[in-house]
C-alpha cells in the first residue's frame, strides 16, 4: 500500500502520438514522438509487436512525465505510456475515453 501523497507525486498527462517508427534490430520496440501540449517528449515503448506505426498517428495515450529519462536500444526514453495487458499478455493502450487537450493531467 502506498500514501495518497505517493500517488500524487506521479506527473501523468494526456499527450497525443505525433510519430511512430520501429526500432531497429529489435522485435517489439517502437520509438514514439508524444506532444504533450507544452513540450514533444520521445519514448521508447515495447509495443511493437501488437501495434503498428502508422496505427498510433494520432492517438491519445497516458504518459508518466516524470521519470528520469533511460536510453533503451541506443534510444532516449523520456517517459512512460501506460498499458495494461490482455488475456494472451499483449499490451493494451490505456486511452481517455473521449478526445482531450494534449497536456491534461491525469488524477
Amino acid at each position: 500500500m502506498i500514501k495518497l501523497e505517493d500517488f500524487q507525486k506521479l506527473d501523468l498527462r494526456v499527450g497525443k502520438i505525433i510519430e511512430a517508427e520501429k526500432i531497429s534490430n529489435t522485435d517489439k520496440l517502437l520509438r514514439i514522438e508524444v506532444d504533450l501540449g507544452s513540450e514533444w517528449r520521445q519514448i521508447v515503448a515495447g509495443i511493437g509487436k501488437v501495434y503498428q506505426p502508422q496505427e498510433l498517428k494520432g492517438k491519445e495515450i497516458v504518459v508518466v512525465c516524470n521519470l528520469e529519462p533511460k536510453v533503451i536500444k541506443g534510444v532516449e526514453s523520456q517517459g512512460m505510456l501506460l498499458a495494461v495487458l490482455d488475456s494472451e499478455a499483449n499490451p493494451v493502450l490505456i486511452v481517455p475515453e473521449r478526445e482531450v487537450p494534449e497536456g491534461s493531467k491525469v488524477s
